[in-house]
């Protein structure tokens, strides 16, 4: 069994890099025999536009890509998120933080810290909020809640192990390299972390293929998967695809935009030579 996924926000319009992604995972799907998901990550909902759900639709359409209905929205699982965050509450992993980033900032480099160190979200929080022992009581609502990755860790006998050239990560390096993660935001339910290790479970996706800028996130899903008892997808960290410059694409780069390029007249196939495949 394959199946794998291609999961955008609509934020933006869908650049090169989005279209390399997608077209890798359809086309290595289709040469399995398997399935390819489309999945719309939308938990960001200030930032999210219906306009923009409608263009990834249509722009992957164009590509030739099609994807069984109907298709999941993270914003319609807030209360699976929750569920899984009451069971890592009750487990005594999740404390809150009240924390701004100017205040991570701050006590990140504090002269008796130096020089702030750098994970896969940015700023490793620096534990400020950090509670002496598992909290108590009731989940609260609403709040910002971090992963105690030391406890996390402590809990883990094993080495994390994962099919990306057969990536080992040795838990107890984490809390230095990693930090105590985001894993539900205020008015949002859920981060990334979590809801992408969930949505990946709950649909079964035993392939997960994204750009090397995630390979580092990978760790912290693992780590999530043996934590709530899920199962472990094969990862596959494929290259980025980057401007003349060497800079790696974003949303703001309208001129990469497929719609750009399909209004100047490309074709899929165009696209595909663009992208190398």
């Amino acid at each position: 069994m394959f199946i794998t996924r291609f999961a955008p926000s609509p934020t933006g319009p869908l650049h090169l890099g989005h279209a390399f992604s997608a077209m890798l995972a359809h086309d290595r799907a289709r040469a399995a025999g398997g399935t390819f998901l489309l999945r719309i990550d939308d938990l960001d909902q200030s930032r999210c536009r219906p306009e923009w759900e409608a263009q990834i639709f249509d722009d992957l359409a164009w590509l030739g890509l099609n994807w069984p209905q109907p298709v999941m929205r993270q914003s319609d699982r807030l209360s699976r998120y929750h569920e899984a965050l009451k069971v890592l509450w009750d487990q005594g992993f999740l404390y809150q933080c009240s924390c701004t980033r100017a205040d991570i900032r701050a006590a990140a480099s504090a002269p008796q810290e130096g020089a702030p160190l750098f994970g896969p979200d940015g700023v490793i929080y620096p534990g400020t909020c950090r509670p002496a022992s598992p909290p108590t009581g009731p989940m609260p609502g609403d709040a910002v809640l971090r992963l105690d990755m030391a406890h996390a860790c402590a809990m883990l006998t094993s080495p994390l192990v994962y099919k990306d050239q057969d990536d080992i990560v040795t838990p107890q390096h984490l809390p230095r390299t990693v930090g105590d993660v985001v894993l539900a935001r205020r008015d949002m339910g859920a981060s990334y972390h979590l809801s992408v290790v969930l949505d990946d479970a709950d649909q079964g996706v035993t392939h997960v293929i994204r750009g090397q800028d995630l390979t580092e996130a990978t760790q912290i899903h693992v780590i999530l998967q043996r934590l709530l008892d899920l199962p472990t997808p094969f990862y596959y960290h494929h290259r980025l695809i980057r401007d003349e410059t060497g800079k790696r694409l974003a949303k703001r780069d309208d001129a990469r935009a497929i719609a750009t390029y399909r209004n100047a007249g490309a074709t899929p196939r165009d696209i595909r030579n663009m992208v190398g495949l």
